[in-house]
């Protein structure tokens, strides 16, 4: 069986030098480009790129208002727990909390004592 064939420096340089040529002359085959369509492309690309760019305008626009309207809420809402707040305290202030002496708790408990034994019997 006979070895592979080992080429040389000169016979891979001229390989080389035959497939650039090829491909450059395949390149060279191509037909040229169209003006007409290359400019209704550009025109297509343009008018994509305007439409991207005005969605991308209006989607930020309502994130922008939701944002407002998320802050506005939060203000009322603020505004509104601190109205709460200050009448809860003027409640306060204008009807301070009694507290029982342990002489008014031991009465109610006994009372109670005494209803709960006075629904037993009858």
């Amino acid at each position: 069986m006979a070895g592979a064939k080992i080429p040389d420096f000169g016979e891979r340089a001229s390989a080389s030098r035959e497939a650039k040529q090829r491909a450059l002359d395949k390149l060279r085959e191509k037909p040229a480009v169209d003006p007409e369509a290359a400019a209704a492309r550009t025109a297509a690309l343009e008018a994509k790129e305007a439409a991207a760019a005005e969605r991308r305008a209006t989607h930020r626009a309502a994130i922008e208002s939701e944002k407002a309207a998320r802050a506005e809420a939060r203000a009322k809402a603020e505004e509104e727990a601190a109205v709460e707040a200050e009448r809860i305290a003027a409640s306060r202030r204008a009807a301070p909390i009694k507290v029982p002496t342990p002489a008014e708790l031991k009465a109610a408990r006994d009372a109670r004592y005494a209803a709960r034994k006075a629904r037993q019997r009858g």
